[in-house]
């Protein structure tokens, strides 16, 4: 779960998700998700603005990324929100059907652009509520990219023959 922080001189607010190592396979997962996102823009796409790999004081490993932070949480929290909302989460409401409208609208503009317009098609398996993120405008962005699989070239070829 990313936690808050502040970076930069204009103290711009930022998530930062620190990995867990022990998880299986998560450093494998870490460069396969940077993989995909380091060619690939589009504005329903979390923003990664950075990300470290390196030792700590200790000697341990540590991989952290450093995402664009968004305001309105995921839509998780928008569908189920908690019976005791904190205050943080306090201006949670309810989707209203233009909102819902908008975010099927913008889930289906990723997937399209991940499926067909990537140089290697992706297809993300942990598409969920949870990992759709919410900006402060109610955009939804894909946030999670630990579950995906880089299509075979096979796929690209199967796309063109049935286009022809």
């Amino acid at each position: 779960m990313p936690s808050e922080r502040l970076l930069g001189h204009d103290e711009t607010i930022v998530a930062v998700k620190v990995l867990n190592l022990q998880r299986h396979s998560a450093s494998k997962n870490f460069v396969v998700k940077y993989k995909a996102l380091r060619n690939n823009r589009h504005k329903n796409l979390d923003r990664v603005i950075t990300s470290c790999s390196d030792m700590n004081f200790q000697g341990n490993h540590f991989k952290t990324t450093v995402y664009e932070f968004m305001e309105n949480r995921n839509l998780e929290k928008w569908l189920h929100p908690a019976p005791n909302i904190e205050e943080e989460d306090s201006k949670i409401q309810t989707l209203t059907i233009l909102h819902r409208l908008n975010i099927v609208i913008d889930m289906a503009s990723t997937m399209d652009y991940l499926h067909h317009q990537c140089q290697e098609p992706i297809l993300p398996c942990n598409l969920k509520p949870s990992n759709v993120l919410l900006d402060n405008n109610m955009t939804a962005c894909v946030g999670d990219f630990r579950l995906l699989k880089f299509l075979p070239k096979v796929w690209n070829k199967m796309k063109a023959t049935r286009l022809e």
